[in-house]
């Protein structure tokens, strides 16, 4: 099921890249402060409507069930969470400032905290996320009977 989940996913990648680079330059290159630029290119929102949109297109186009979409939606939350503490970890581990160790991204305080409570926080994101696009895949899913049937 992974390898399926991955082979339908290659889309969604390449918008986490392109979506996962602009918060890198937003924050670093481009110094556009966290509390202007954090909406305009966010992984959470992209991933939410991915889960959304994507388990809508599965049942009707491919025929996955309930549990088939939620899995999937979760799925690529899993993924995007793993690039989010994995460019968490690299801001730390380099010293820069990015918007994935703003401590506004971290526990919406103005306080710097370490690395050790950073992973605490992205942590609780990713089973926090994990869940909240299981129950968007449910929605997506159940939206997806709206959708004309696939013909051929």
């Amino acid at each position: 099921m992974v390898r399926e989940y991955t082979r339908l996913a290659r889309p969604y990648f390449v918008m986490l890249a392109i979506v996962t680079v602009g918060r890198w330059l937003m924050g670093t290159a481009f110094g556009v402060p966290y509390e202007k630029g954090t909406n305009v290119l966010s992984i959470v929102t992209l991933t939410l409507f991915a889960s959304i949109f994507s388990a809508g297109y599965t049942r009707r186009w491919l025929g996955f069930r309930l549990t088939q979409a939620a899995g999937f939606a979760m799925y690529i939350a899993i993924v995007s969470q793993l690039v989010v503490l994995l460019s968490t970890v690299v801001s730390y581990g380099l010293g820069i400032s990015s918007y994935f160790n703003n401590p506004m991204a971290l526990n919406r305080q103005l306080e710097p905290i370490g690395l050790v409570g950073a992973l605490g926080f992205r942590a609780g994101g990713l089973v926090v996320n994990t869940i909240l696009n299981g129950i968007a895949g449910a929605l997506g899913w159940s939206l997806g009977g709206l959708l004309p049937a696939r013909e051929g």
